[in-house]
């Protein structure tokens, strides 16, 4: 996959809300951090962001290398990553993650946050796991945590506008109200997004910005093929983050698979 330049400039400006929409999330930071205790790093995040999971990692004593598309994203996880004094122990890449040189071997490698439903159709997910498999240890393993698709649901939101949430931006006092639409094209298992951010000043000005891109989920046994046929054993599907077992009313699929040698 070749990210387009449209897509790195949504991904650019998503950057400037992304740390506070995410502040209070951090469900997975536990998992993350057991797999690397089983594993024991070093570490790789794909599509690392702002270093939201990255720098906790470092933190905990792992030495962690993010890659990510977007240099404004890149930007702020090098400032977190020096603001809480780990910056000797984090690695970042600047590039994307389907063809990037990734440094590896590493020992865990991860992809959260619907992060890998950017990737457009089979062919690009295929050759994603196999870039990122040749950058395993043998026996290495991958976590991809996505969403997991309702058909109803999701047929229920098409066309819409939702309100998401409203918060207060700390970085600058603006209330930040966020919306999203989609649109679903259920041939090519695709949504069409947008999210919308209006910033509220003090004085009531507003400012919008529009980050639209395609995510194409992927149903449970196609991601276990996927997985399969890049080279990994899948060894569990988990349902949350409380690693329950994934059922229908699950709102994840968390997949973990080893790199078979």
């Amino acid at each position: 996959m070749t990210a387009s330049p449209d897509f790195i400039q949504a991904m650019n400006r998503v950057a400037t809300f992304f740390d506070s929409d995410y502040a209070d999330f951090d469900d997975d930071l536990p998992v993350l951090e057991a797999y690397a205790a089983r594993t024991g790093g070093p570490l790789l995040e794909l599509g690392c962001g702002t270093g939201r999971a990255l720098v906790p990692l470092a933190q905990a004593g792992y030495d962690v290398t993010g890659v990510e598309l977007s240099p404004a994203m890149l930007a702020r996880a090098q400032a977190r990553a020096e603001a809480a004094g780990v910056a000797d122990r984090v690695r970042l890449i600047q590039g994307d993650y389907t063809t990037a040189p990734l440094a590896g071997p590493y020992k865990f490698a991860f992809i959260v946050m619907n992060t890998f439903l950017h990737l457009p159709d089979r062919e690009a997910q295929l050759a994603a796991l196999r870039h990122w498999r040749e950058n395993l240890a043998p026996r290495g393993l991958l976590l991809i945590d996505v969403f997991h698709p309702d058909v109803a649901q999701l047929a229920a939101l098409d066309g819409r506008m939702e309100w998401d949430k409203t918060w207060q931006d700390p970085e600058t006092g603006e209330t930040i109200m966020k919306f999203v639409t989609r649109t679903l094209d259920v041939a090519e298992q695709t949504m069409h997004v947008t999210l919308i951010y209006e910033a509220v000043a003090a004085d009531g000005q507003v400012r919008r910005t529009l980050v639209p891109f395609d995510a194409r989920y992927l149903w449970r046994f196609e991601g276990e093929l996927l997985l399969e046929q890049a080279g990994y054993a899948v060894e569990a599907v988990y349902g949350d983050w409380d690693m329950g077992p994934f059922e229908n009313t699950s709102d994840r699929m968390i997949f973990v698979a080893r790199r078979r040698r």
